[in-house]
């Protein structure tokens, strides 16, 4: 991707703020990774895996794990996104320098496509916020990684973005949505949204009529995050999942981090 397709894509996402982080990151912040990830690498140097939701500096930075792993393949919703732009199915997931996985085109909460445990490992940031079943999602994320396999997650800390004023989902309603197969077309968080959002920290987002257009459009577009996770909602989805927690970190400026084992 060049500067500029990235400056456009920040700008796209976040408005006049995107770029403003976009430039700071890029030439006057050196992220360094976090202190503890000798404790994360262990589990993807010379593996294969997943990605879902499309790549993320976050993997290359603070948890720099496309380094190190054999082989990563991804998956998007679709051929077009708010924050890729143009995607086409097939080898052509580059993930570090020359190296490239498959990109399927598929949900997130259906890799029908991909055989059972055929992954050694599933990474994904920020992403599950804009899943509208996210039990059903991460227990599709578990069929397609082996027993004894890694699922790594990065969530967005709800009290360094425009999701602040909202609280956080009771894990209750995620087995609501879980037994009533929800599905993306869902719009029930709608009214608490657009009452909530802080458009000041989202420019991209535009006036309230402009986001609620666009809110209303979101099987299209997929910006809305359906639910709000903190630590402890994440250990319940863990727990509920049979996952093991294998470690918790948080990187700056909102990244909720997770590790855990498939047991």
């Amino acid at each position: 991707m060049s500067l500029l397709q990235s400056i456009y894509r920040e700008y796209k996402a976040r408005g006049l703020y995107g770029i403003k982080r976009f430039i700071v990151k890029k030439y006057f912040e050196k992220p360094k990774p976090i202190k503890n990830f000798n404790q994360y690498s262990q589990y993807f140097k010379g593996k294969n895996g997943i990605e879902i939701g499309g790549l993320s500096p976050i993997f290359s930075k603070e948890i720099p794990i496309y380094k190190i792993i054999e082989n990563l393949d991804g998956c998007n919703f679709s051929s077009q996104t708010v924050w890729e732009g143009s995607i086409k199915e097939g080898k052509s997931y580059n993930f570090h320098k020359a190296k490239k996985g498959y990109q399927y085109v598929c949900e997130a909460s259906d890799l029908n496509y991909i055989p059972s445990e055929k992954y050694d490992f599933l990474i994904s940031s920020h992403c599950l916020e804009h899943c509208a079943n996210a039990l059903k999602t991460i227990n599709e994320w578990l069929r397609v990684i082996k027993k004894g396999g890694a699922i790594l997650l990065v969530l967005p800390d709800k009290n360094f973005t425009f999701d602040h004023n909202r609280d956080v989902t009771k894990f209750e309603h995620l087995l609501e949505d879980l037994n009533n197969n929800i599905d993306e077309t869902d719009l029930t968080h709608l009214p608490e949204i657009l009452k909530k959002h802080d458009l000041s920290m989202d420019l991209a987002a535009g006036s309230i009529e402009q986001f609620k257009n666009r809110s209303l459009d979101n099987f299209s577009n997929r910006c809305l995050h359906h639910h709000v996770f903190d630590f402890e909602l994440l250990e319940q989805i863990f727990e509920y999942n049979n996952i093991e927690i294998i470690e918790k970190s948080f990187a700056k400026p909102y990244h909720q981090i997770i590790l855990g084992i498939k047991k």
